[in-house]
């Protein structure tokens, strides 16, 4: 494969919205990606948190080729049974009642405020209660209503008017957001671990006052688990490990495996409210990618996976805790279990760029935040090997960082 060619006709003819660097990835193999001139680049991004087993993992290839034997797609005008087993599977893992499928995080998200709405009106009765409350550094999704609830104003501002009615308050602020909501609030939207906002963790109270505000005016709590659920914090979901349930939940990402698949996960309550027309989809739920969600919801929810998973997140933080002691360029690290933000003082990018040269991929959150989303089965000696090329990538920043510095000193 002539790797430049690929290159140029996407510039070509793919509409320029993201910044992508010069090489060409043509397969994977564990934690591991490859590119046309077989250089090996360790992910540590997970394909933004899709690829939670992994490339290649023996469980989603055999699930492939099984649901090769039968139709791809059927529409929901019809039963299919991996589809009714899946949301079985999901709604026996967590609060859920119902399950409403989708094929992305901000559909799921989109239907989540919907279905708030259609509550408001069908089960109390309150026409104008149709307000949203969000919280700093969200992050939903781009669509136009799931971007109204994303609290950073570049995703925003280039297309309002989006969608009316989202107040945002900060994070973690709980005198904030019990004056924010209030009797024509539909629906609060937060994510247990924000992701794209900067990998931060709602602190152990902040849930329960959202549950008891949002219990007291009648408001739906929605978790938004897109990036942070199905074994990413090292629970199940991350909203188990704080004790409190939402009324709904949206999740995406990982769960087919890198096929496109989203969910609303509901309570009976709230889809009392939903009936035949209102919300549809035509591809969510189809046999072949539900069979294959179903094969990694099984491997992730399997005994003694979700234990390795806080294991191994462990050493990994205790890796980065003393990598940032010997980093001036790192402030502070926080996440938990595969998901960690590492706060510097140097612009993110920078960093990422320079992780390329030591084939090291990784995210950034933001200007100043490298995101960590690695494969939940990353294996110790890889641990190791990640920490040991991001410490490269951090001396090799430093350098650049201080060339700067001198020729700026040197011209002055």
């Amino acid at each position: 494969m002539n790797a430049k060619k690929i290159i140029t006709l996407e510039k070509q003819y793919v509409l320029q919205t993201y910044a992508r660097p010069e090489f060409v990835i043509t397969r994977g193999e564990g934690v591991w990606l490859i590119d046309s001139e077989e250089r090996r680049y360790l992910d540590a991004g997970s394909g933004i948190a899709v690829n939670a087993l992994g490339h290649g993992h023996p469980a989603v290839m055999e699930a492939i080729q099984q649901a090769m034997a039968g139709p791809i797609h059927l529409s929901n005008l019809y039963h299919n049974p991996p589809m009714a087993q899946l949301a079985r599977d999901l709604c026996e893992s967590c609060f859920a009642e119902r399950v409403f499928f989708s094929n992305s995080g901000a559909e799921a998200v989109e239907g989540a405020i919907k279905f708030a709405r259609k509550y408001a009106r069908a089960v109390l009765g309150q026409e104008d209660k149709t307000g949203i409350v969000a919280f700093s550094g969200s992050f939903h999704g781009r669509t136009m209503g799931s971007v109204a609830a994303t609290a950073t104003e570049k995703y925003r501002a280039p297309f309002e008017p989006v969608m009316p009615g989202v107040i945002f308050t900060p994070f973690n602020d709980i005198e904030a957001a019990r004056r924010a909501i209030n009797e024509k609030t539909c629906a609060v939207i937060v994510e247990p671990i924000q992701g794209e906002g900067g990998v931060h963790l709602a602190q152990p109270e902040f849930p329960s006052a959202l549950r008891q505000r949002c219990d007291e005016t009648g408001a739906l709590l929605i978790f938004d688990e897109v990036q942070c659920g199905l074994g990413r914090s090292g629970a199940l979901w991350a909203h188990q490990a704080m004790g409190v349930e939402p009324d709904i939940m949206t999740i995406a990402k990982p769960i087919a495996g890198g096929f496109p698949m989203g969910a609303i996960l509901l309570t009976q309550a709230v889809a009392n409210a939903i009936t035949p027309g209102d919300h549809g989809s035509t591809f969510a739920g189809g046999p072949f990618v539900s069979h294959v969600a179903r094969a990694v919801f099984a491997e992730i929810n399997s005994p003694g996976f979700l234990a390795g998973v806080v294991e191994r997140g462990k050493l990994l933080e205790e890796g980065l805790q003393e990598l940032t002691q010997n980093s001036s360029l790192i402030t502070e690290v926080r996440g938990k279990g595969m998901m960690w933000g590492l706060v510097t003082t140097i612009p993110a990018a920078d960093v990422v760029k320079a992780a390329l040269a030591h084939n090291l991929l990784i995210l950034s959150a933001g200007s100043n935040v490298i995101r960590l989303l690695p494969p939940l089965l990353i294996s110790k000696r890889e641990i190791e090997l990640l920490l040991e090329k991001l410490q490269a990538a951090l001396i090799s920043s430093l350098s650049v960082e201080l060339k700067k510095s001198t020729y700026s000193h040197t011209k002055s």
